[in-house]
């Protein structure tokens, strides 16, 4: 299948071979070409717009840098934060990826435990990973996928919103019994749900989103009585023009500067 540019940069912002496979055996193994492969493209091409994506996440750490996003952290030097998350962390110009160069100018450290698909289920699993690297803070945007839905008359959300509940708070409770770590919640924003049931990409796997069962999930999220960035409200249902893709889910780099920009202001709030 012949991609446009833009459907390439929708692929590789969505999916990535490493993190889907990173729990493998042999995920070490997974070179540039051999990712290119898993999706379906030359590997100048994919190498080419990975560059171009980070040197657009780095373009827009430097505006947020300017305003002044780095002095205000929290994190003090040799720090180790842990962005958890799915495809709105996992994408190579992700809020985490401009988040981490404003953390890295403060002497710390910003690591990104995030896969494209993931449910608070999913996250169950993972959250093993983090809690043994024994980091000083976690900053959580999950469960945009617990409210996902499959087909054009679903019965049902892919986790049911009071196991979305269960989920969250063992997530929640997981690090505070095992970790010394401080958390921040993110709620996840809301989307475009004319363009994701459209969209070439998402409908092909029959994906449709609505707003009323995300806001269920930010809802559970405030819930946990942890500091939170309420990410669904501050970006309302559905958010500003120019910060989706076309899909109406993922994040424009405007989008994730946007998101960053949230982030920071909810996190140096815990100074």
């Amino acid at each position: 299948m012949h991609m446009s540019p833009e459907q390439t940069q929708w692929l590789l912002k969505v999916v990535q071979p490493e993190r889907t496979l990173g729990a493998l055996p042999g995920a070490a193994a997974l070179t540039e070409p051999i990712r290119a492969a898993l999706l379906g493209l030359p590997v100048e091409v994919y190498a080419g717009e990975q560059a171009r994506m980070l040197s657009a996440a780095k373009a827009a750490a430097r505006e947020l840098s300017a305003e002044g996003a780095v002095a205000t952290l929290p994190v003090k030097t040799g720090e180790h934060v842990v962005a958890f998350g799915d495809s709105h962390t996992s994408d190579p110009q992700s809020w985490a990826v401009i988040l981490g160069e404003l953390i890295a100018a403060r002497g710390a450290a910003l690591s990104i435990s995030a896969t494209g698909g993931d449910t608070t289920t999913h996250a169950l699993v993972r959250i093993g990973e983090v809690v043994a690297r024994q980091p000083d803070w976690v900053l959580f945007l999950i469960g945009v996928n617990d409210a996902r839905t499959q087909g054009p008359n679903p019965g049902k959300t892919l986790v049911d919103a009071r196991e979305t509940a269960r989920n969250l708070r063992e997530l929640h409770e997981r690090v505070a019994r095992e970790t010394k770590a401080r958390c921040l919640w993110i709620t996840p924003p809301s989307v475009n749900e004319e363009r994701v049931g459209a969209h070439w990409g998402l409908s092909r796997f029959g994906v449709r989103f609505r707003n009323r069962d995300i806001a269920q999930v930010a809802a559970a999220v405030r819930e946990l009585g942890a500091p939170t960035v309420d990410l669904f409200a501050a970006l309302g249902a559905p958010p500003p023009e120019g910060l989706l893709l076309d899909d109406g889910l993922h994040f424009t780099i405007a989008g994730q500067q946007r998101v960053a920009r949230e982030v920071v202001r909810g996190f140096s709030a815990l100074r």
